[in-house]
């Protein structure tokens, strides 16, 4: 028993444990690891709760924060907005679109580095790429035009087609079907002994 209790004194002894010490060494000690994360991501929370508070910002501060967030919206809700004007009225949003059309090359580009900037990762490539969609689907107005037409000919004109009844349609089927299906004509000629 001395002798154990001399070997692990030795490696234990003193209130110290000789191999958990090696250990850390070669591997971080997890459980103060965490206590050091836990206390970083604090601070840091601190530090954003000092940066961001709205206890201390004047009237400036509040209305550009306001005057911030409208742009990402306005620009969704316009987007659909046009949706719905191309679908209500056809005609009027072409035209709109022909002026959108006349709109010079050099005042694209800026308006493309302008909202790049503002949302950020935009290229003009794709500013570029958006107008000459706009010049194609301008292309097809005429024919989007003469569609129209052709549907609006054709709304519904008392007397213009005559249904008529159904009576003779049912006759001639019932007769094609007997004709057509040698087992019905065969079970109607097994009834009719």
């Amino acid at each position: 028993m001395g002798l154990i209790d001399t070997v692990f004194g030795t490696i234990f002894g003193n209130g110290r444990n000789a191999i958990v010490e090696t250990a850390q060494v070669f591997r971080e000690n997890t459980e103060a690891g965490a206590a050091r994360e836990a206390e970083l991501t604090e601070q840091v929370l601190a530090q954003f709760a000092k940066e961001f508070s709205t206890s201390n910002r004047g009237l400036f501060d509040r209305v550009m924060d306001g005057i911030n967030r409208i742009p990402r919206p306005a620009m969704a809700i316009g987007t659909l907005g046009l949706f719905v004007a191309a679908m209500v009225n056809p005609i009027w949003f072409a035209e709109r679109m022909q002026g959108i059309a006349l709109v010079p090359e050099p005042l694209w580009w800026l308006l493309g580095a302008i909202v790049s900037f503002y949302f950020g990762a935009r290229h003009q490539f794709k500013g570029q790429q958006f107008q000459q969609s706009i010049a194609a689907t301008m292309a097809l107005a005429p024919a989007v035009r003469s569609n129209i037409d052709t549907l609006r000919g054709g709304e519904a004109q008392p007397g213009k087609a005559d249904t008529g009844t159904d009576a003779g349609l049912s006759l001639q089927l019932t007769e094609a079907t007997a004709r057509e299906n040698a087992a019905l004509a065969e079970w109607r000629e097994a009834r009719s002994r």
